[in-house]
Order: C-alpha cells, then sequence, then structure tokens
C-alpha cells in the first residue's frame, strides 16, 4: 500500500501546539481518556440500545462532561440535550387480494410509514414486476428509493430471498416522520398483473424521543464550524445466557471519548478560536442514523467547514501503532489537509484500506457528506479482522490506551488550521454520494 506523510503527534507537540491565539492547552491524558471510555462501556450502561435506560444514563454523563468542559448551547437549545421525536411501527394487520384471491400474509412485505393506507382499483399505482432472471436485492433497491404508490409482483423463484426481507420488514421500523405520500407493497407471486386489488395494511405506532448531545465553542467566524462528531449508542443486551450485554467499547465509546476529551481540549486552551468548534454524541447511528439526520437538518451544512467524524480509534491499524486512516479520502481535500497539518512528525494518515467494505456510508459522516460537507471518518481499527466488532467482547480491556490516547492527540493537531482558518477542505459533490 502506498505510504503518506508520517503524522504522529508526539507528546511534546502535542503540549505545544495552540489554535489561533489561544493559551497554553490542556493535557490530553492517558488517565482521562481510560476513565471517559471505562464509564461509557460500563456494564452499567446496558450497552447503550437506543429507548432504554442505559442511553439515557449516557446521554447524561455526556451532558456532565461537556458543562464541566464549559462547552455553550447551540443556537435554539437550552441545554446541551438536543432531542427529536421517532415513531417505532409495527405490523398490526396486513389484507391484499389480488383478482379477488387473499394472498398469505407470509408473501406479503409492506412497507408503509403511516398508520393505515387503503387501495383498490381505483387507486392510483404504478406497478412493476421482478422477474424469475433479475437481481432481487437490486430491484428491492430500486423500489424501496421509488417515490409514490407502488404494487410490486415478485416472482415465486426468489421466494427464499423474499423470506429473508419479509423476516427483516416484521419486525417494523423505525422513523422520524410519518410518510402517507409514498409506500410499497410486494407480494410473491406468479401473476404478472392483475384485473382487481384490495389492500388494507395497518400499523401500531408508538412515538418515543431520542437525543443528541451537543455543544460548542463560538468562534470569531460563527457562520464557520468545525464539527468533531461520534455516536454513542450501540446495541445493547442481546440474548439471554453468558455475556448478553454489548459495552460498544470501541464502537463506539472510544469516538465519544474522543469528541468529550477534545472538548475540553480546546475549551481549556483558552481565548476564541476563529472558527466556531461543535461537539456532537449521535445517538441512534446503529438503527440508521437518525441522529446525525436530526442534527443536519438543525444546521445549515454549508455552515459546516468541516467534520471529524470518530469511530473506533480503540485498536492499532493494521498498518501500524501510530495510523489512522479517513473514509472518503478522495472525495475531498480533508484528508490531504490533515496529512500537511501534521507533517514531520510520526503519525501517518492514509485512505481507508477497506473500499470493499463501503465505510465511508457506514458511519454518520455520510449525511452530512450528502450535502456537500466535507465529512470523513477517522478510524484506526482493523475492521476486516477485528474479532469484537458488534461482539459482546467489545471491551475496554480489548483496546489499546495509550494508542487511542495518541489519536486523540494527533486529530487535535490536525485539525488546528482548519479551527484557525488557515485551511479550508474542498467541498465533497452530493451528487457522488448516494
Amino acid at each position: 500500500m502506498k505510504k503518506f506523510n508520517k503524522v504522529f503527534l508526539s507528546l511534546s507537540l502535542a503540549l505545544s501546539i495552540s489554535v489561533s491565539s489561544c493559551q497554553e492547552p490542556a493535557e490530553i491524558s492517558l488517565e482521562e481518556v481510560t476513565r471517559i471510555v471505562s464509564t461509557l462501556a460500563d456494564d452499567d450502561m446496558e450497552g447503550r440500545g437506543i429507548f432504554t435506560p442505559g442511553i439515557d444514563k449516557a446521554s447524561q454523563f455526556i451532558q456532565g462532561e461537556f458543562e464541566k468542559a464549559g462547552l455553550e448551547y447551540l443556537d435554539g437549545l437550552s441545554s446541551y440535550d438536543q432531542q427529536f421525536d421517532m415513531y417505532t411501527l409495527a405490523p398490526e394487520s396486513m389484507n391484499v387480494s389480488l383478482n379477488g384471491k387473499a394472498q398469505s400474509e407470509s408473501n406479503v412485505i409492506a412497507m408503509v410509514n403511516s398508520a393505515n393506507i387503503k387501495w383498490d382499483k381505483n387507486t392510483v399505482l404504478e406497478v412493476s414486476v421482478i422477474g424469475a432472471d433479475e437481481d432481487f436485492r437490486a430491484a428491492f433497491n430500486g423500489v424501496r428509493n421509488a417515490k409514490g404508490m407502488q404494487m410490486v409482483l415478485v416472482n415465486t423463484a426468489h421466494k427464499d430471498m423474499f423470506a429473508r426481507y419479509k423476516g427483516f420488514f416484521s419486525r417494523g421500523s423505525n422513523l422520524m416522520k410519518m410518510d402517507e405520500e409514498n409506500a410499497a407493497v410486494m407480494v410473491l407471486t406468479n401473476l404478472k398483473s392483475f384485473n382487481t386489488l384490495d389492500v388494507d395494511i395497518s400499523n401500531s405506532i408508538t412515538e418515543k424521543s431520542l437525543s443528541n448531545v451537543t455543544g460548542k465553542i463560538s468562534g470569531k467566524r460563527a457562520n464557520e464550524i468545525v464539527l468533531f462528531s461520534a455516536h454513542y449508542d450501540h446495541l445493547g443486551i442481546r440474548g439471554t445466557e453468558g455475556d448478553i450485554i454489548f459495552n460498544g467499547a470501541n464502537d463506539d465509546a472510544s469516538g465519544t471519548t474522543a469528541v468529550i476529551t477534545l472538548a475540553k481540549y480546546f475549551k481549556d486552551m483558552g481565548g476564541t478560536p476563529e472558527r466556531t468548534i461543535v461537539f456532537t454524541a449521535f445517538t441512534a447511528e446503529e438503527s440508521g442514523g437518525y441522529g446525525s439526520k436530526y442534527f443536519s437538518e438543525n444546521m445549515d451544512p454549508d455552515q459546516i467547514i468541516a467534520m471529524f467524524n470518530i469511530e473506533m480509534i480503540g485498536k492499532g491499524a493494521t498498518e501500524g501503532p501510530n495510523t489512522a486512516w479517513i473514509t472518503g479520502f478522495e472525495r475531498s481535500s480533508f484528508g490531504t489537509l490533515l496529512q500537511q497539518a501534521v507533517e514531520g512528525t510520526e503519525y501517518e494518515f492514509y485512505p481507508d484500506p477497506y473500499p470493499d467494505q463501503n465505510l465511508f456510508y457506514r458511519s454518520d459522516n455520510a449525511t452530512l457528506a450528502r450535502l456537500g460537507v466535507p465529512a470523513h471518518s477517522i478510524s484506526t481499527s482493523p475492521i476486516d479482522t477485528d474479532p469484537d466488532y458488534h461482539k459482546a467482547s467489545d471491551e475496554v480491556s480489548t483496546m489499546d490506551m495509550a494508542h487511542m490516547t495518541n489519536t486523540i492527540k494527533a486529530i487535535a493537531a490536525a485539525a488546528k488550521r482548519m479551527i484557525s482558518g488557515e485551511d479550508t477542505p474542498t467541498r465533497v459533490d452530493p451528487a457522488t454520494v448516494n
């Protein structure tokens, strides 16, 4: 693999870098990093699953850390708690008839994000067929992304794949907004057309709330923002035997720890930075990125100069202990600027070495990148071989605290020129982001 400029942040460099006209920087210490990540990944947080007391407890802890750091609230908020409502939809009844013949519920997939739909022969529908020789996954994705009311006839040659998707959608769904204008009903059948239909599908709806945790350090340029983010949710409690708490120490208590530590670091440096710095711990990344979606809807993306999304930095990368990789490296000049900002040190930033895993799209950065923000994830974990990823074994004991601490210091150094206004990364082209 091609090597890039070494950019390791030694302890002496970490303690000598300042932002704008700030005073002597605060220390990013191993002890603080260990304390924070150990608290977030403790069994007491119950794996930080959404809609659980555990994630509420984690939110309160992060808010407390932001308060101790002395962060300001975002405009329009009266606390660090950026709360929003979610709707959980669960299938209640599903009645579909074609040509007067009732279809088995096991042969129906309903993607309905409202309480009820009723269709008959007079309903204006887009009718399509997924034939025996077609790629079911590709066709399904096309249906899911299309607009309007859709009736889809799926050839029985796809029965096995259909059953897998049916199982997923039978568990219900979470959504931020009800949608009565778009729906799709898929029926497993050898019919290629129909003369009459009757569709009556109902969902039960439960309204719940989720919260991002966010704060800021106001800069001289109020409308130019450097964003540090990570997600603080994980998978919660799963199973009934053995270790059933999925603590998510590396994923992503490590990134959340970095956000908290960086907030304290930049705040304690004193003075007023040139650009405003925002620190956000997103909720519900593991469940569909709802936290980052809500955040992006309440910010002007054109004001966000760069997004440092920090994801799984608790283990050393396969390229070496002093390396970190950046997703979507080629999509903006963000990565190149980070390399240049700490050029001459021993740390190495380089492009994501796992392009086949589409990691650019698997974290909260993608939401902002779709809006043109130079939004990238920084990680160090060997994702292709990590035995603890999304496992109950993702514990603090599996992590390298010294490596994690140095990575946070490296990010602090790499961000210096963007915060000071000396560097501005090119924008991501939204047309290139799926």
